[in-house]
């Protein structure tokens, strides 16, 4: 059936709004804190009457709370959808004994990453080693996606099947993001060959020799290969 004018016109303007309203929620989250409305107008862009509108219909969904000091921050619904999120793909419970294990085995400090958006890419979890590291990375920390050896996993293997033979899998990166550190990484795929996110290994960058890259390595598709199976991948 042929589209009215009306309805042609009402599409990009919903489609707008929803934009709009997930920019509020993504900055709420990259905060991590309470903000208030002049924060929130701060971080994108939008004037206050429009971020009124939006965020009362984002208080209607819990997405997000007017606390009684008029700070707004995440609310239920948005806890929900990341417990929905980790149950749904077991994240922690196969992710982190294998990070856990890859620094009892003397390697440097194993983090995992996922993609966020097209600019960044989000720490889910962070294990330090047991030698002194530079790369004070926690969990939740939003890192840039194109550089690192993570961020080159997850750009790689995002769109592209892992059964490709031309395809490394191992990435490394030297002072890209911290000129003092360095960083060797691979993918962990899930059901159907999707990509889940990617393990790390970073450290000093005086650390990563041409041996002890190789050394990690090995010891890294090892770990890639075990969280994958335990994710339900391949």
């Amino acid at each position: 059936m042929p589209k009215t004018p009306s309805a042609r016109a009402a599409k990009p303007e919903g489609v707008a709004a929803v934009d709009r309203a997930l920019a509020i929620v993504a900055a709420l989250e990259a905060k991590a804190q309470p903000l208030t409305l002049a924060d929130i107008a701060r971080a994108t862009g939008m004037y206050k009457s429009t971020l009124l509108r939006l965020l009362a219909s984002l208080e209607r969904s819990a997405l997000v709370v007017r606390r009684s000091d008029q700070k707004y921050s995440l609310g239920q619904f948005a806890f929900r959808l990341g417990r929905a999120f980790e149950a749904i793909y077991h994240l922690k419970e196969c992710v982190l004994p294998v990070l856990e294990r890859l620094v009892e085995q003397g390697t440097e400090s194993s983090s995992f990453h996922v993609w966020n958006d097209e600019e960044t890419r989000l720490c889910l979890f962070r294990i330090d080693s047991h030698h002194s590291t530079l790369d004070r990375i926690r969990p939740g920390d939003l890192l840039p996606l194109r550089e690192g050896a993570a961020g080159k996993v997850l750009r790689v293997f995002r769109h592209a099947p892992p059964v490709r033979r031309d395809v490394p899998l191992i990435y490394t990166s030297f002072g890209e993001r911290d000129p003092l550190c360095a960083a060797v990484a691979a993918p962990v795929f899930g059901p159907g060959g999707e990509l889940i996110g990617a393990l790390s290994l970073s450290g000093p960058r005086e650390r990563f020799s041409a041996a002890a890259v190789k050394k990690m390595s090995k010891i890294l598709l090892a770990a890639a290969k075990t969280a994958t199976g335990s994710l339900g991948g391949h």
